[in-house]
């Protein structure tokens, strides 16, 4: 089996760079769950990469997950970090641990009724486009309470907190958008409806995860700096 060094030493740069925003922020290392995003990466380096302790996968795509899964045999929990059509959530609900962009009480009801007939409780957080940017999904800012109640309102599904990408302009831009996310997830959370736990910020990718771990991230999808650019 081929070995890829570099990978375990990617992903010790990359808890490094977390401890120390973690620490900045007042808070422990322990605290942020490292996602590394593995969409188009071979098999074999995303098993480097378990080898080096990462234990959750991110993938953007039902079918590349299925096909890994297949192969990888690890215990790893897999989460959906992209955006998913409502026609392809049954299978998603069959594949994924975790779903990060639930953004729409549609598809919340094509997940929901797969994850009962599962007999499970599926996790999800709730995208919300913090960047107004219209190339983005999500729920704007100020609908994402009102609908976030009703997609809580699915059974089968367990809604753990808030997901969001930020701006890909200057990185003041994309704490603002962290930072705005944390606030709603505070007033959010202060509301306390039912089946509702807002303990989960997944924000941050390779170029601004150190920011939004200082703004509350506790997840980080983070691929480019474990296996390098992407084909």
């Amino acid at each position: 089996m081929k070995s890829y060094p570099e990978i375990a030493e990617a992903v010790a740069e990359v808890r490094e760079r977390i401890a120390g925003a973690a620490r900045r922020s007042g808070r422990k290392p322990e605290e942020i769950l490292l996602v590394a995003a593995t969409k188009t990466v071979p098999t074999e380096r995303i098993q480097e990469a378990i080898r080096a302790g990462v234990g959750a996968l991110g993938e953007n795509r039902v079918q590349e997950a299925e096909e890994k899964i297949r192969e990888i045999r690890d215990k790893v929990a897999w989460h959906l970090v992209g955006h998913l059509q409502t026609n392809k959530a049954r299978k998603a609900v069959e594949v994924f641990d975790w779903f990060h962009a639930v953004d729409s009480l549609h598809l919340a009801q094509a997940v929901g009724k797969r994850a009962r007939e599962l007999g499970k409780a599926v996790p999800v957080l709730v995208e919300v486009n913090t960047s107004g940017e219209v190339t983005k999904y999500g729920l704007s800012p100020e609908r994402a309470g009102e609908e976030l109640e009703r997609i809580a309102s699915v059974e089968g599904l367990a809604v753990k907190g808030l997901m969001t990408v930020g701006s890909f302009g200057p990185m003041e831009e994309a704490r603002a958008c962290f930072r705005n996310l944390r606030r709603l997830r505070d007033e959010i959370a202060r509301c306390a409806f039912p089946n509702v736990s807002m303990e989960h910020l997944s924000m941050g990718m390779t170029n601004d995860f150190e920011v939004a771990i200082e703004e509350g991230a506790t997840m980080v999808r983070i691929g480019t700096a474990i296996f390098g650019a992407r084909n």
